[in-house]
């Protein structure tokens, strides 16, 4: 299937690893001209694909980040606000609601809630001018199931879900879709890194961070396809939804979590 893709100018943030970079990858290789945000450029990322150094919890790189689309492509028609998860030098996950205190919520809203909110802000005028544009906004399995592990993260992602439902009712009209992809727990460094949630979580049942990654986690969170969702399976969505191939879908949720939410 011919995704229509090519040409097409997409930005994409936290793209150094795990989901955010099989995005960039997926985008290139579809023939989209691909500016990949994030703290450090890493080798794993294509050569023809544009990397922007920027910090999203600073409110002043979102604007010079879209205006580096624009500089280097003439303009903006794909966003994909993957950054999100543990703010620098935070290690999740965390249990019980009085374990973040007022700076732990106020950064994991930084980088979770407002960093989208500033690149939506910055994007969508870009998209505009060019007659519209998709933007594909991540959240979290987390959003949709409230409970006491990580309840500061869970809420920006539900925030961030409602959001992208807001921006899509108002800006749809004028040829700017906004949807958002709700994963499950998929298998990235934020799991398997050392001290990564694989090891944390291991600690708290006495299982090896294989065993965690392999059986503990899937079981846990009553995953029916017994294994944590593959990144990529991650980035062939989003290129479906920010393809014109999906031009009639705006406003929609599409969760990819290995069976995991079964409620109506």
């Amino acid at each position: 299937m011919d995704l229509q893709l090519s040409g097409r100018v997409a930005v994409v943030t936290g793209a150094s690893k795990g989901i955010g970079l099989a995005v960039a990858r997926t985008l290139a290789e579809e023939g989209a001209h691909v500016v990949a945000v994030s703290r450090r450029r890493t080798d794993a990322l294509p050569g023809e694909v544009v990397h922007v150094a920027a910090d999203l919890m600073d409110p002043q790189e979102h604007a010079r980040v879209v205006g580096r689309a624009v500089a280097e492509f003439g303009g903006l028609d794909i966003l994909v606000n993957n950054a999100g998860g543990p703010p620098p030098g935070v290690t999740l996950p965390r249990v019980g609601f009085m374990a973040p205190d007022d700076e732990d919520w106020r950064a994991m809203f930084e980088f979770n809630l407002f960093s989208v909110v500033r690149m939506i802000r910055a994007a969508v005028p870009v998209m505009l001018e060019r007659g519209g544009g998709s933007i594909v906004n991540l959240s979290s399995t987390m959003a949709r199931q409230p409970g006491a592990m990580n309840v500061d993260y869970a809420a920006a992602k539900a925030a961030v879900s409602h959001v992208s439902k807001a921006v899509a009712e108002e800006y749809g009209p004028r040829g700017v879709r906004v949807n958002t992809l709700t994963p499950g727990a998929v298998l990235t460094d934020w799991w398997t890194r050392p001290g990564g949630a694989a090891e944390v979580m291991g600690a708290m049942v006495g299982a090896t961070k294989e065993d965690v990654v392999t059986k503990v986690a899937p079981e846990m969170l009553r995953m029916v396809t017994g294994r944590l969702v593959d990144p990529q399976e991650i980035a062939d969505a989003v290129a479906l939804l920010a393809s014109p191939r999906s031009g009639s879908t705006t406003g929609a949720e599409l969760v990819i979590d290995g069976g995991q939410l079964k409620e109506l």
